[in-house]
């Protein structure tokens, strides 16, 4: 693999009930490029986030870096794995939420995958964005004012949106592709 995102530094948010391939094979895609990625979680540095494959309890997940202590200016892009129950918990917490918002004030790469998108209808970024989404979301994020698509992908300026672990490649390029212009 190429080492072009040498230097840059990816936050992912998520915790229990996380979509475990959602974090995973993004994760492993951009250390292969040369990314430096920190799993933050509202648990404390050294607490276990539950992974889950579908409705499976799968593997544990070391949270590297609390919420609390994390800074969106220390990071270049902020990836959102889904599953049902991981986005929905960070939804209830202000501090989660406002994570969210301030990279997207910044203008960073935000890319979310399946129900990680749910998150940004509390942070406010959808609004007049193109998105995709698990089809479930469909109607909430229309309801946010966003136009959702049935697509593997859709890129809207630095907002990157995806479907379901079948799409993890086509996400995982389009992230790549943000973070290399």
């Amino acid at each position: 693999m190429t080492q072009q995102l040498n230097g840059k530094k990816i936050a992912v948010l998520m915790t229990d009930g996380v979509e475990q391939i959602e974090y995973t094979a993004p994760r492993e895609f951009l250390e292969q490029h040369g990314a430096r990625v920190t799993l933050i979680s509202p648990k404390a540095k050294g607490e276990q986030v539950q992974g889950f494959d579908h409705l499976d309890p799968a593997d544990k997940f070391t949270v590297e870096l609390a919420l609390d202590d994390a800074r969106p200016g220390d990071f270049d892009a902020l990836v959102l794995p889904g599953g049902v129950a991981n986005p929905d918990q960070l939804r209830s917490s202000k501090e989660a939420i406002a994570f969210i918002r301030e990279f997207g004030g910044a203008n960073k790469p935000v890319a979310a995958i399946c129900h990680g998108p749910w998150t940004l209808i509390d942070a406010g970024l959808v609004k007049g964005k193109r998105v995709t989404s698990w089809p479930t979301l469909q109607v909430d994020l229309r309801n946010a004012g966003a136009e959702w698509s049935d697509e593997q992908v859709v890129v809207d300026g630095k907002l990157v949106t995806s479907r379901k672990p079948d799409d993890i490649p086509a996400f995982n390029q389009a992230i790549l592709e943000q973070l290399a212009a």
